[in-house]
């Protein structure tokens, strides 16, 4: 943990990565708690309507019964395991049981459609996933060996975690780009460590007495998995399981009241619609968002909702929390996203990858132990990713005075409701219905989500253009790709705007919809 009373200049001043030779997570974040304070509550469930008290001497068991489980249908060191669940505590557990076991755990959203399920599934050549009833018919006709913790009758006999090292893997998080299917970044059990820092930070010194965490953001998110669950675990700050369907203000409210809880990451989204519902959120001591900037208008109504400043942080799947704010260390700055992380070299670099003063891309130095181990064979795209000693984010912006600010994706990547969203997948999906030709996929400016997904679409000769058409193809990206990715509104034209290389220019799709947006207000 971050030493208390240090100003941030000394915390960056002193900080070091100092990982172990030997590091797996099923240690950090259960097994020596476990075997410290066995009593200690590690996750408030109230996923199922109820209140149920997971202690970490609970959370050890589950997990070790689902390790012997995982190892009886021949789950090995090194192979891929999905995890297709929502918040509550056999989500934890069957996490923790497959790094016990030295296993690779893929989260996987429930959100996802057939198709993204089995893209993500194959490619990393998963053959078990560990779910929930629910999810168990989002797999039906997949050739997987399904289980559901649950209705299981587990051993209840200890089981020896893996000798792993920080390097070795243990996650893989699927994320979306603007180019073929969605790459696996693979991560190592240093990924944990690495987060803690700007988690901490990001809570104003995450871990005092009577701290209590929760994120209404799904744990198939990496926002979710490890800037709230796993985090909250390895400090001992007690995390609350609740799922939510749908975003609600009074389900939220009910959440936070009935948790006891203290310290909320909020997507910008759940800010947006709680600022809509003038919702007043007593009895916080710290608020985080990320995903996407927050305006100087949105951290004004923090003040006044919370009662404290909103916390912004910054990173994504591939090297996350290397930014933050931090209203106990130092004032936030309008308009920028935060300060380095300690154990971060964040910089604003040009095309040969030197530093600039000016507007250029957002980096992050080799080194920082959040950051991937590459792409899941994905050699091409992992060098792609660096500029030599920098990993690029793909973000421009500039820094002064140390606080870095976002200006713009250097992508057509879509951000909605929080959600890094591909179009070539959207696009893809769109693709296999019968009455589409071609079809182009951006973002619309939305002032709720950010951005919302706009399809512009060619029809196939015999097809006319028409709402319920528009409909169908709607409910078509549900099913088969992601219900929180489908287009919310569709455009029928005659031809999109092409490359001589017969390539979509979506930066011409990108300003119709702007002219769109425009000329509706």
């Amino acid at each position: 943990m971050l030493e208390p009373g240090r100003s941030y200049d000394d915390l960056v001043a002193g900080f070091r990565w100092n990982l172990p030779k030997r590091l797996n997570m099923a240690h950090q974040v259960c097994d020596d708690r476990a075997a410290r304070d066995p009593d200690r509550l590690a996750i408030l469930d109230l996923s199922e309507g109820g209140v149920q008290r997971v202690t970490y001497g609970d959370l050890r068991r589950m997990a070790e019964g689902l390790a012997h489980a995982l190892a009886a249908r021949g789950v090995a060191r090194g192979d891929r395991v999905g995890v297709l669940r929502s918040q509550a505590a056999w989500t934890a557990a069957a996490h923790i049981a497959i790094w016990k076991l030295g296993a690779v755990s893929i989260p996987l959203f429930k959100l996802f459609g057939t198709d993204a399920l089995r893209t993500r599934l194959t490619d990393a050549g998963a053959h078990v996933v560990v779910s929930d009833p629910e999810g168990v018919a989002l797999l039906d006709g997949f050739d997987l060996d399904v289980l559901v913790p649950e209705g299981m009758d587990l051993p209840d006999t200890p089981f020896e975690t893996a000798d792993t090292g920080p390097d070795d893997p243990a996650v893989l998080i699927y994320t979306s780009g603007t180019t073929g299917a969605p790459k696996g970044a693979l991560h190592g059990h240093r990924i944990l460590t690495g987060h803690l820092p700007g988690v901490e930070i990001s809570h104003d010194l995450l871990g005092r007495p009577g701290d209590c965490l929760w994120t209404p953001a799904d744990w198939a998110w990496i926002g979710g998995l490890f800037d709230v669950l796993m985090p909250g675990l390895a400090l001992g700050v007690p995390v609350v399981a609740a799922r939510m369907a749908k975003f609600s203000v009074a389900e939220c409210l009910d959440v936070i009241a009935r948790g006891g809880v203290r310290n909320v990451f909020f997507p910008p989204t759940a800010l947006r619609m709680l600022k809509a519902a003038d919702a007043a959120v007593p009895g916080l001591r710290s608020v985080a968002s990320g995903g996407e900037p927050l305006g100087a208008e949105m951290l004004d109504w923090g003040r006044r909702a919370f009662g404290l400043s909103i916390n912004e942080f910054y990173g994504q799947t591939e090297c996350n929390m290397v930014a933050s704010s931090c209203g106990a260390l130092f004032s936030p700055k309008p308009g920028f996203i935060g300060r380095a992380v300690p154990g971060f070299d964040v910089a604003v670099i040009d095309d040969q990858g030197q530093a600039t003063t000016g507007e250029g891309d957002i980096a992050i130095r080799r080194g920082a132990a959040s950051m991937m181990l590459g792409y899941w064979n994905r050699p091409e795209a992992t060098a792609e990713k660096f500029r030599g000693d920098w990993m690029l984010t793909g973000d421009r912006g500039l820094i002064e005075g140390g606080f870095i600010r976002f200006v713009g994706r250097d992508d057509d990547v879509i951000t909605s409701a929080g959600y890094r969203i591909g179009p070539a997948e959207i696009e893809d999906g769109l693709l296999t219905h019968p009455a589409v030709a071609t079809v182009g996929v951006v973002g619309k400016p939305d002032p709720l989500r950010t951005e919302i997904v706009k399809a512009y679409v060619v029809l196939k000769p015999g097809y006319s253009p028409s709402d319920a058409l528009a409909a169908e193809l709607a409910d078509h990206v549900k099913t088969r790709v992601a219900q929180h990715a489908y287009p919310r509104e569709i455009g029928f034209l005659d031809a999109l705007p092409m490359t001589v290389t017969g390539k979509v220019i979506r930066k011409d799709l990108k300003a119709r919809a702007m002219r769109e947006r425009e000329s509706a207000t």
